[in-house]
């Protein structure tokens, strides 16, 4: 007795605690419609989590949980960006990670909170580690024999007028500056005017070159050569550099990167290595200087997408069958006379001729009362990481074979026909292809193919059973925000067929109609929902580097300026009073390229 009550109990609490689940998630559901409604995103996120944690195959809690995961990531990412306009730095970091916990795919997220880091960082290093920073090429060009920086002594402004020929004033301001001036045997010197105030020794170099037309080197730290303009190629600094790229690694994609080399910079000793992603360059410094900036502008890793598909077909269909199933034929036999008195079983004698019976059976009649309605509900939730703009393909099915072949006449003239049979491959089942494209602002175009087939029978042609295939197909291009959710639905099937037999007129009868007839209805309706949700994992960062605007100099003649470096003690009590000076640029071969807020080469300073 004991045994049977402890079962019951089990039976008892198995049979309350089985409902309570789907209640549960149901009840988690509400919370977050409620708190979605009244705006508060983060309550809505943590209650449809909840309910999809519960019940993850419906596909209401599976919709509802994307898009709260979606707003309550994009409300934290804006929360954090207005933080840090206000220059509240920990604030928007704490605004960020939270939106990494939220959706840890979150593309934006991860990159807003890798610059705040960044800027944290930057601004409590001190100021003279920024200003001390050197680039891979400053450091090669300073070790790399045969590349001479001008070292002027002392480094002053000089203040300086003349009207004489170039080969004067040239050594005019060798001798302010401590520098020897050697001539090309070639150069003929033009007779200009120079007017200089308060300027750097380099910069006026610079100013008596572009006046003069005529161009100089230095060849040592305290000595420069000068020629005129027409032999630039054959007396400027030429250095080598190789360049290993980072994310180009096809021979297409170094040619892309050479092209652009090629058409900015007019470099055309160019040397590529595909085995080991190397690009190698031989030209002048500048040329060196800006090859630099472009690979990096160019090198750039592609973009990446990971792509939330949820495939949800719901099929319903609903059959009544009711009526009589009524005899609609009958026949007459004749039965020999014998000694019996009975009949058979299930014939009736309608009459006798010559001692034999005539027999008709007796009809079966049966009555139909059915009513069937069945659901069907498949789930499908694949996920692709899609390259920026390579297709990514997924088959979800079977690979069904077509037969294919040829027809032509038998030897000999005959007219039988030879078929040569061949079998292609089909997919069935849930194909998907996908192209993403990465815009700017956290958007991706998805160019998208989604198509369900099945086999639906078989038709025999010349011999040979092929296969019926049904497709339901979408071919659609759409742009979305990342995080945002797009259904593509609509592909609805809808039938319904009625069927009547019985007897003519008795079968139309109403009620009555069920006693002389069979009515048969039948309602099928399929659905099917494409839900695509795009999260950018990688996108290409556009640094301000980047877009940074350079002076290259003049359209023939490729020249960069660079910042003046930084000077120690000065050397006389004027040098103090004129330090502003110091920070002109200058025709320098290394150090870093300023923004452009001077004329270029070919104008005269204002």
């Amino acid at each position: 007795m004991m045994r049977v009550r402890v079962l019951l109990a089990t039976l008892l609490i198995l049979a309350l605690g089985v409902p309570s689940f789907p209640d549960e998630a149901k009840a988690a559901f509400n919370r977050g419609v409620r708190a979605e409604s009244q705006k508060e995103y983060d309550t809505a996120y943590d209650s449809f989590k909840q309910a999809y944690a519960l019940n993850p195959k419906d596909p209401k809690y599976v919709t509802a949980y994307l898009r709260a995961r979606a707003t309550a990531g994009a409300l934290h990412i804006n929360n954090g960006l207005k933080l840090r306009e206000n220059h509240k730095l920990q604030e928007s970091m704490a605004e960020f990670q939270r939106a990494m916990e939220i959706d840890s795919t979150n593309f934006v997220a991860a990159q807003e909170l890798r610059r705040t880091a960044m800027l944290i960082k930057k601004l409590a290093e001190p100021p003279s580690a920024a200003s001390n920073l050197e680039s891979p090429l400053a450091k090669l060009a300073e070790e790399a024999e045969g590349v001479l920086d001008l070292q002027p002594v002392p480094n002053t402004p000089i203040s300086l007028r003349m009207t004489t020929t170039a080969d004067n004033i040239y050594r005019t301001i060798g001798k302010l500056g401590g520098i020897n001036v050697l001539f090309d045997l070639d150069y003929k010197p033009q007779r200009i005017t120079i007017e200089l105030n308060e300027v750097m020794v380099r910069e006026a170099l610079r100013m008596v070159a572009l006046e003069s037309k005529s161009i100089w080197r230095p060849i040592s730290p305290t000595a420069i050569f000068v020629a005129s303009e027409s032999k630039r190629k054959e007396f400027e600094t030429s250095i080598l550099k190789t360049f290993y790229l980072r994310n180009a690694s096809t021979p297409a994609e170094l040619q892309e990167v050479v092209g652009t080399l090629k058409g900015i910079l007019d470099i055309n000793r160019i040397q590529v290595n595909p085995t080991h992603s190397a690009i190698t360059l031989r030209g002048t410094p500048d040329q060196m200087v800006l090859a630099e900036k472009l690979i990096d502008d160019v090198d750039k890793p592609k973009g990446e997408v990971v792509i939330d598909i949820a495939v949800m077909e719901i099929s319903k269909t609903h059959l009544t069958n009711i009526g009589t199933v009524v005899p609609t034929s009958d026949s007459i036999a004749v039965q020999a006379a014998t000694g019996g008195t009975g009949g058979a079983a299930g014939l009736v004698k309608i009459g006798s001729l010559n001692g034999n019976s005539f027999v008709v059976g007796v009809p079966s009649v049966s009555f139909n009362f059915l009513l069937s309605d069945s659901n069907t509900k498949v789930l499908q939730r694949p996920q692709l990481r899609a390259l920026d703009n390579e297709k990514a393909t997924l088959r979800i099915g079977d690979r069904i074979p077509i037969a294919t072949g040829s027809f032509g006449a038998a030897a000999g003239g005959a007219n039988n026909l030879l078929v040569n049979t061949q079998f292609q491959y089909l997919d069935v089942g849930v194909n998907i292809d996908i192209t993403p494209h990465i815009h700017s602002h956290n958007e991706v175009t998805l160019k998208m193919v989604l198509e369900i087939s099945s086999q639906t029978g078989t038709q025999t042609i010349g011999g040979i059973s092929q296969p019926v295939i049904g497709q339901r197909r979408i071919e659609h291009e759409t742009r979305l925000e990342d995080g945002d959710i797009n259904l593509v639905g609509g592909i609805l099937e809808d039938s319904e067929t009625t069927s009547l037999s019985g007897y003519p007129w008795l079968a139309k009868i109403p009620i009555l109609k069920y006693l002389f007839g069979q009515e048969n209805k039948q309602h099928n309706e399929s659905e099917i929902v494409f839900a695509i949700t795009p999260h950018i994992v990688r996108a290409e960062e556009i640094t301000d580097e980047n877009l940074r605007l350079i002076d290259v100099g003049t359209s023939n003649t490729i020249g960069l300026r660079y910042r003046e470096p930084k000077s120690t003690k000065p050397t006389n009590p004027q040098e103090g009073s004129s330090s502003k000076n110091r920070k002109q640029p200058s025709d320098k071969v290394a150090g870093t390229v300023p923004a452009p807020a001077r004329p270029t080469d070919g104008q005269s300073p204002q």
